[in-house]
């Protein structure tokens, strides 16, 4: 989103030096303009480790983990790193207005923190962050947007906390990385719609879970790793086609199994 305060702070912003105590406009901090003299008498903030004033995040997080009452003044502070650490602490009935915060990390921020009935609302935002932030933290039905992303990120988050049986609606995206987690976790009888997959590791996994019946459709596969797993599990009687696999490997485990069974 364009004009957000966090792009018209960083011609400001120079590299920071790992003991420099500077604000987020590059200022000088110094105690003495602090407006938590009673915290730092208290031993609950320290300049250069613990403060809300220095634009470090750690810092500032360390800040509202020993003040979170605090937060709640600072949710609308003019600095992206302050709003967010601040949601991070502050009361769930004062983060409304930042549903629609300009900065994406103050809206993932809610996200992870508001009830899911309220969560559902940022499954259309327009950062890829927020939206992944969301499939984590989302179920059921409402991860079916989701698993339409345009993304590939918020795809495969959403994909990793989908039941089983709404894989089905991944089983064809053009990510692999998506479609090896279907392999994973789709329901049994609904492997077969992946062997003729165009990456063989999707391939691999089917035949790692497919029922032994039905690895005959794998039993050509161009693939060896595919082929030697197919070989593995397949009922015996239907071994004898792999003694001529151009592949010593699978031939030698098909030998084996088969005189292992004639032996018994």
């Amino acid at each position: 989103m364009a004009g957000t305060d966090r792009e018209r702070s960083e011609p400001l912003l120079q590299p920071v030096v790992e003991d420099e105590t500077v604000d987020w406009l590059g200022n000088p901090v110094s105690c003495k303009d602090c407006p938590h003299e009673e915290n730092r008498r208290a031993g609950l903030c320290d300049l250069g480790r613990v403060c809300v004033v220095d634009r470090r995040g750690k810092r500032i997080d360390r800040f509202f983990a020993a003040n979170p009452l605090q937060a709640d003044r600072y949710l609308g502070h003019p600095y992206f790193e302050v709003r967010t650490l601040a949601a991070k602490y502050a009361s769930l009935f004062r983060l409304g207005p930042l549903i629609a915060d300009p900065e994406p990390d103050v809206r993932a921020m809610v996200a992870l923190r508001l009830p899911k009935l309220r969560v559902r609302g940022f499954v259309a935002d327009p950062d890829r962050r927020v939206r992944m932030t969301v499939a984590r933290r989302l179920d059921g039905d409402d991860l079916v947007p989701l698993l339409r992303d345009p993304d590939y990120g918020v795809r495969l988050a959403a994909a990793r906390k989908a039941a089983p049986g709404l894989l089905v609606r991944v089983l064809h995206d053009p990510d692999a990385d998506i479609r090896r987690e279907a392999a994973r976790r789709v329901d049994e009888h609904l492997l077969t719609a992946l062997t003729a997959d165009e990456d063989p590791t999707v391939r691999l996994i089917v035949a790692e879970r497919m029922r032994p019946e039905h690895l005959k459709l794998l039993a050509a596969d161009e693939d060896l790793r595919v082929r030697f797993t197919v070989v593995e599990r397949s009922p015996v009687e239907e071994l004898s086609r792999f003694l001529d696999d151009p592949e010593d490997v699978v031939r030698e485990i098909a030998r084996q199994r088969l005189d292992q069974a004639g032996g018994a």
